[in-house]
């Protein structure tokens, strides 16, 4: 008995499946592994991969992407191999998937389906969940049409006039005004959310240095966050593990300390709905003073995910950015006084070096990218990652401390949280009291005096040249 055409899901669990691709002059993928990544997230979804298609064309065919005589070989592989389902490793329009199931007579999903399908599996808080159909409804409503396709008008070929549309027809109107309803419902809710969170980040960065994780999936950020961290991130050889961030204090030793973020993992050809939906767990990247970049560089498609990360980043900072310049312009109007936005600086981490065969590897990355940092994020009995956590310690506390440099510090010996802070965080090299006052001369950074400032913190500043 052929398999049901019906396509009632976008689930593979526990379904052969085959996977398919066509390869274009600009398409992205590891040569040596064309279909790793594909293969993994089905997995993860649950589906087993029983075998693999490709086709190299210069442009993809309008009806079906791939070439009608591939699509019959991928018919008749689903039939040798027993596959129920075919996943292709691009986003297909619906009349593509359609077209595509008419001959193979199998369900066709595309890789954004198959991502959405893993995060709606992988989403606990209400946050994600809200965020994860969003992006679901985002996704389906311009493909509605094609999915009442099935259920043809009943005018017999005339054309239509008031009582003569079909149930097709018309559940396609009543679909299409609940999902507009439900999505509008749905950005309400969390522009709610985005808000709050939008508000704790600002104030988060004025108080203290913020530090976010950003990456590939499966790089190792969960790890790592968890060895600087107290942080009990859920950690797992698995892709998007992580899907909602999480802050913690990480503790440099010698009073220092910063706020660390862990994000969710960026893929190649992450769906742009999917990426807007989540916006607000970005939040945490996007206004961070400092990003480090965790590439597992033991992975053969390790540039392929440096490039896509980076990618990802300068597209949530060019939206960040359009977004400040009209808050910009709303508080020029409004003779409103907003801080500044820019983009976070990066340092790029080689996670996973403790696997690479040799240093020669290594040594080619930190020549294409000076002041990378090689690192294992496993603990060490110390606490610190076993490879290379005290180079980034040190990267770290001398960003959070900034320029330094020697001031005469004026301190109200009524602010006594003032005067302990930069006893503890600061190299003092004197001591003048005088009345209700005291000065400490003292060897400092500047973003440790702009969070003394921030702070609300009462003192008079005076450089001093450095051996006076």
């Amino acid at each position: 008995m052929p398999p049901s055409k019906e396509r009632t899901t976008i689930k593979v669990q526990a379904e052969k499946t085959v996977l398919a691709a066509v390869r274009l002059p600009d398409s992205q993928f590891d040569p040596a592994d064309p279909f790793g990544e594909l293969a993994e997230l089905t997995r993860q979804a649950g589906g087993v991969v029983v075998g693999t298609l490709d086709q190299n064309r210069d442009r993809p065919e309008a009806g079906t992407y791939m070439g009608k005589g591939k699509v019959e070989e991928l018919k008749g592989l689903c039939e040798a191999t027993g596959a129920t389902s075919v996943i292709f490793d691009h986003e297909l329009s619906p009349k593509q998937i359609s077209n595509i199931e008419k001959v193979i007579e199998r369900k066709v999903l595309d890789r954004s389906e198959l991502i959405l399908d893993i995060f709606a599996s992988r989403a606990t808080t209400h946050e994600a969940k809200l965020q994860v159909e969003l992006a679901q409804l985002e996704y389906t409503y311009p493909r509605l049409r094609a999915m009442w396709d099935h259920l043809e008008r009943i005018v017999g070929g005339s054309p239509g006039g008031v009582g003569t549309r079909g149930p097709g027809e018309q559940q396609l109107e009543i679909d299409r005004r609940l999902v507009q309803k439900r999505k509008k419902d749905l950005g309400a809710e969390l522009a709610k959310i985005q808000a709050r969170k939008r508000r704790a980040v600002e104030k988060r960065n004025i108080d203290h240095f913020t530090v976010g994780l950003v990456g590939y999936t499966n790089a190792g950020k969960s790890t790592l966050f968890n060895t600087l961290t107290a942080g009990g991130a859920y950690a797992d050889d698995r892709l998007f593990a992580t899907l909602m961030s999480r802050t913690r204090d990480w503790d440099l030793g010698g009073g220092h300390s910063v706020m660390l973020s862990d994000t969710v993992g960026f893929v190649r050809d992450l769906p742009h709905h999917l990426v807007a939906s989540f916006r607000a767990t970005l939040e945490e990247a996007t206004h961070a003073d400092l990003l480090l970049i965790v590439l597992d560089v033991s992975d053969p498609a390790a540039e392929l995910h440096y490039q896509t990360v980076n990618k990802t980043l300068d597209d949530l900072f060019d939206e960040v950015e359009t977004y400040e310049r009209k808050a910009q312009d709303i508080a020029r109007r409004d003779r409103l006084d907003i801080t500044h936005w820019s983009p976070p600086q990066r340092l790029l981490i080689l996670n996973k070096a403790d696997l690479l065969a040799d240093n020669r590897e290594l040594l080619v990355w930190q020549a294409k990218r000076p002041g990378a940092i090689p690192l294992c994020a496993l603990p060490s009995d110390d606490g610190l990652p076993r490879l290379g956590g005290e180079a980034l310690i040190a990267y770290v506390e001398s960003a959070a401390r900034g320029e330094i440099g020697v001031y005469d510090i004026q301190v109200p010996l009524s602010d006594a949280k003032t005067v302990h802070t930069i006893e503890n965080r600061a190299e003092v090299l004197d001591r003048e009291y005088e009345g209700q006052s005291v000065t400490l001369r003292a060897r400092i950074g500047s973003r440790q005096l702009d969070q003394l400032r921030a702070s609300g913190a009462q003192m008079r500043l005076s450089p001093v040249a450095e051996g006076v």
